[in-house]
């Protein structure tokens, strides 16, 4: 497979001009406006010193509401096309592409440590730099209290959804998610992907360059030089763009144990744009024209003028997705969608399930009944699933 993959590399780089350095897609102005949930921002108590495997219990599951499942059945088809395969005009090649993403070297660099915070529960924090591609990206850091393991303490790579990156923060947002991980024996590394806070570099597309995926595979070799850190011990979480992030990286990257996405932008390009669209209603007014969303959105109609739409080119759009490498993926993955998103429709989940299972790759996949694109109702019980996997597939890691 991975031969005739290489052989659609001669195939697809005009778009490297075109739009390398554009972002987002389909549906971003409605990412963009998104506020996490109150979870999010919640105060993490930090007076008392617990166990490293001690279960926080944010907030309790709403007894009148029904338990998520676990088996929903996918209620659409996915259009995405199969593994590329060999074609008989080469096309240039792009950037995004998987088997190009793999090319690259992911050296990161030594830790920096930029600022010590306050400890958490049982924890230490810190914010911190690194590099990636010469930028300077800065990062969250916890490192749990007590004697380090013989091996390290194994890690979660923590990828963080959709915030403006004017208004990004490194120690705001997510806070109750990176607490939860922290405090049960993690050391957790949320990247303030470049252009976000203080971090160097020019915000791009999570979709149409691979330039955030860059920077967190930039940070995980960054942990790696870590003395406190288990290089074979490392997990992804993603929450939203974060889960494109992830899924991306576990096909680019073989070292990684485990993934778990909450509410990802996880379907394939064509499924992206099949689904993740609002439909008109004739009621409503014009809008009024958004430049920023017309650049986020200009890469997506360049790439169809340079490469053809999914159509013409099924081979490109393959040899982007990452859903056409799933049968190449680092890990078993845990998914989570509430079946009220909004935000990120829950078949981009359930496409991807599917897929997974396909493929014949160990999975999980929770639908929780109701819940929102931050999965606010059923937070405390998802986080317990999602440490339960971590623990058995990164911590349990050989």
């Amino acid at each position: 497979m991975k031969t005739l993959r290489l052989l659609l590399l001669l195939s697809a780089s005009l778009f490297l001009v075109a739009c390398a350095s554009t972002p987002d897609t389909v549906r971003v102005a409605e990412i963009d406006a998104i506020e996490p949930s109150a979870i999010e921002t919640a105060i993490v108590p930090t007076a008392a010193v617990q166990d490293a495997t001690l279960i926080p219990t944010d907030a309790p599951v709403p007894e009148n509401t029904l338990p998520p499942t676990n088996t929903p059945t996918p209620i659409a088809t996915s259009t995405a096309t199969p593994a590329p395969t060999a074609t008989v005009v080469p096309t240039p090649t792009h950037p995004i592409m998987i088997e190009v993403m793999r090319q690259v070297d992911y050296p990161g660099s030594e830790i920096t440590y930029e600022r010590t915070l306050a400890d958490g529960a049982n924890y230490k924090q810190y914010v911190v730099s690194y590099l990636s591609e010469g930028n300077k990206i800065f990062a969250l850091l916890t490192i749990p209290y007590g004697e380090t393991p013989a091996t390290g303490w194994p890690v979660v790579m923590f990828n963080h959804g959709y915030i403006p990156p004017e208004v990004y923060q490194t120690t705001s947002r997510y806070v109750a998610y990176v607490d939860y991980f922290a405090r049960n024996g993690y050391i957790v590394f949320k990247s303030d992907y470049r252009g976000h806070g203080n971090s160097e570099g020019t915000t791009t597309s999570s979709y149409g360059t691979p330039d955030y995926t860059a920077d967190v595979l930039n940070g995980m070799a960054a942990v790696k030089t870590m003395p406190e850190a288990d290089a074979n011990r490392i997990g992804f979480w993603g929450h939203s763009m974060g889960g494109q992030i992830t899924l991306r990286a576990m096909v680019v990257s073989d070292e990684i144990k485990a993934g778990v996405i909450w509410g990802g932008v996880v379907a394939s390009y064509p499924d992206i744009w099949t689904y993740w669209r609002r439909p008109a209603n004739p009621d409503d007014p014009t809008p009024t024209p958004n430049p920023t969303f017309t650049v986020r959105g200009r890469w997506r109609t360049e790439a169809i003028n340079t490469y053809g739409t999914f159509d013409e080119n099924p081979e490109f759009w393959a040899a982007v997705s990452p859903n056409s490498y799933l049968d190449e993926i680092s890990g078993p993955v845990q998914l989570h969608h509430g079946s009220g998103d909004t935000v990120v429709p829950i078949i981009m989940s359930e496409l991807l399930a599917g897929e997974l299972d396909a493929a014949g790759v160990e999975n999980e996949f929770y639908v929780l009944e109701g819940d929102d694109h931050n999965i606010s109702n059923f937070f405390s019980l998802s986080m317990q699933r999602s440490l339960a996997f971590f623990d058995e597939h990164v911590k349990g890691a050989g």
